[in-house]
């Protein structure tokens, strides 16, 4: 007994309805690529209902209809919980809703960066609220000259530490030891940010600097979810890409990391050709982390089309007993105003499931799968 769970980071499908409390009013990440893009189509996810799922709120520029894939559904989810970031939309579509929001920061209070400084042995740099590629531009030379770490973060709730990765500089293993002690430090305490994330870096000058995909994110440790349910009852939950590091581990039973969504769907080939049963679960981060935050509507539209054609080759493996979910954790239009996540609705994609609802929650993924594997019996 098998199941595929996708989460195509931050490809959301309109504004949810609290969206303006978030100023998030008229996003939608996927209808605005149909309406501004003439010539992008995407038929292997329209074949799993994509396209009718975007004509309900706005029909610019969608395609024809491609003929529906045997088995397929399409409704669309709206979050509960309160946030858009990446944790809080994983841990309610695997059925822990988050009622109280975690922390964010413009900069880090003194008293908590003196202790991380302590625990770094050595000063930070920034201590401000930026985008991760422009800080470590900015930065980054006078890192490379002291050895400062760049402590920073963003409307989410994240810490985030840049260092470069030559040991001569900082180091990898400093950089992952430190990320790991702030974790602790913010448990410790009480501060509820959801991950503490390393960013590792290359380069020497400014214009020149290039994070490297040696990235970890420490996180919260979640309620009690669907994944748990399924290590309990001995159910292999194999997580591809960061899935282990969202869910800190838990209910994670083999954590297989990846660079990006091409080695992400690499991954998924070699496990649904070698893995028996269980739950896989994946994240593909690029159409977030590349060009969502970067507003590259250009390199969000070309990422979709190579995960949709890679999709056409999976389709046909998944036989009539196994269930396909496809869905995301919160939006990222390319084309709204800043560089943050976006309030928005997300696509329910799925075959072989039961009948799907309109006007479901994230937690109905969850749902689906202890379905499948018979938990609820």
């Amino acid at each position: 007994m098998r199941a595929l769970c996708i989460v195509l980071d931050s490809v959301g499908c309109g504004h949810a309805p609290d969206a303006a409390d978030f100023g998030d009013s008229g996003s939608n990440t996927l209808g605005h690529l149909f309406a501004k893009r003439p010539g992008f189509a995407l038929p292997h996810l329209a074949s799993l209902g994509l396209y009718q799922l975007l004509r309900e709120k706005d029909a610019a520029g969608i395609p024809q209809d491609t003929q529906a894939f045997p088995g397929s559904q399409a409704t669309r989810l709206t979050e509960l919980s309160a946030g858009k970031d990446t944790t809080t939309g994983h841990w309610e579509l695997m059925g822990a809703r988050i009622t109280e929001p975690f922390a964010t920061f413009e900069f880090f209070p003194p008293e908590l960066v003196s202790e991380l400084e302590i625990a770094a042995g050595t000063r930070f740099l920034g201590n401000e609220a930026a985008s991760g590629t422009e800080i470590i531009d900015r930065l980054g030379p006078l890192h490379v000259a002291t050895g400062h770490p760049i402590l920073y973060t963003s409307a989410d709730s994240v810490l985030q530490i840049a260092a470069h990765e030559d040991p001569a500089i900082f180091g990898l293993d400093r950089l992952h030891d430190l990320c790991a002690r702030a974790r602790t430090i913010l448990d410790a305490r009480g501060i509820r940010i959801g991950r503490v994330i390393a960013r590792p870096f290359i380069g020497s000058t400014a214009g020149g600097f290039r994070r490297t995909p040696n990235r970890h994110d420490y996180s919260l440790t979640p309620p009690e979810t669907v994944l748990d349910r399924l290590q309990n009852a001995g159910i292999p939950v194999h997580g591809v890409g960061k899935i282990h590091d969202i869910f800190a581990g838990s209910g994670i039973t083999h954590s297989h990391p990846t660079s990006s969504n091409a080695d992400g769907m690499q991954c998924i080939d070699r496990l649904w050709n070698e893995v028996a049963d269980g739950l896989i679960f994946a994240n593909l981060v690029d159409f977030d982390s590349l060009f969502g935050h970067r507003r590259d509507p250009e390199g969000y539209a070309r990422c979709l089309m190579e995960f949709d054609s890679w999709l056409g080759t999976l389709l046909p493996k998944i036989a009539a007993d196994e269930l396909l979910i496809i869905t995301a954790d919160h939006g990222n239009d390319p084309y709204h105003p800043g560089t943050d996540h976006t309030r928005e609705q997300v696509p329910l994609l799925t075959l072989h499931s039961p009948p799907l609802v309109a006007g479901a929650d994230f937690s109905t993924v969850s749902k689906l799968i202890a379905r499948h594997f018979h938990l609820d019996c």
